[in-house]
């Protein structure tokens, strides 16, 4: 099969400030800081290969690292070493609100986001009832987004990401906001995509949901990958580490 994502060594840290205690002895003979900045390597040693059409299921506590590799997989973050290819259209709905902007209406808001991924004008003018359709925001499309309830912002961002005809979809975590007739139109849709060989790579809690979904999982573990592969197995796997 085609590839979809290719990472090879890939690395991320961040820095983190820490307040660090010292003795007054220290800092009077010293002149030592409290204050320090250390680097936490969020992913080490980061090695994929995911093909076009599959739906991948990212796996592993708070903290795993699994938010941060879709990040890198979007570009909204960069690796400090190792490479990422990315071949074909890429739309992803990661936090809840990013990419809205709170002044503008439902309706610009459409427009500005299409246009961060990469769609024109016109394809979003043909699109543009069918998005506001799927997020059953007709009474308010015209209104400033600063107006709108969580759930209607991750109405508005699925329709948008989803509408753009993406050839691979990153989901992070969003679909646990909304309520349930609404998660069911988004995971429809999904599998809409999935029956189309789109690629998808979803985070989620829902174990569940993930095994439903995905024909892949990937567990990540303190910033390592610790198993990947067909998704009953890997997420039989997480469950028993948790005991």
């Amino acid at each position: 099969m085609d590839r979809a994502i290719e990472i090879a060594g890939l690395w991320k840290k961040f820095r983190l400030y820490r307040d660090k205690t010292v003795t007054l002895k220290e800092r009077l003979l010293f002149f030592k800081s409290r204050h320090r900045w250390e680097d936490f390597w969020a992913l080490q040693d980061i090695n994929l290969v995911i093909e076009k059409g599959r739906t991948i299921g990212l796996i592993g506590r708070n903290g795993s690292g699994k938010s941060t590799l879709l990040k890198l997989m979007s570009r909204i973050l960069y690796p400090d070493r190792g490479t990422i290819t990315v071949n074909g259209r890429i739309s992803s709905l990661l936090e809840l609100g990013a990419g809205i902007h709170p002044d503008f209406t439902g309706r610009e808001n459409i427009y500005l986001n299409a246009s961060i991924f990469q769609v024109g004008r016109r394809e979003v003018e043909q699109k543009m009832q069918g998005i506001i359709d799927f997020a059953e925001l007709a009474d308010f499309i015209d209104s400033p987004v600063r107006s709108y309830s969580s759930g209607m912002f991750m109405r508005l961002g699925f329709a948008v990401a989803t509408s753009v005809d993406p050839e691979i979809l990153l989901v992070d975590e969003v679909l646990a906001v909304g309520d349930t007739a609404f998660q069911k139109k988004c995971l429809d849709r999904m599998a809409e995509f999935k029956m189309r060989k789109k690629t998808i790579i979803i985070v989620s809690h829902s174990l569940e949901q993930l095994e439903k979904m995905c024909d892949t999982a990937i567990w990540l573990n303190q910033g390592r990958i610790q198993s990947m592969g067909e998704a009953g197995r890997v997420i039989g796997e997480y469950r028993k580490s948790m005991g």
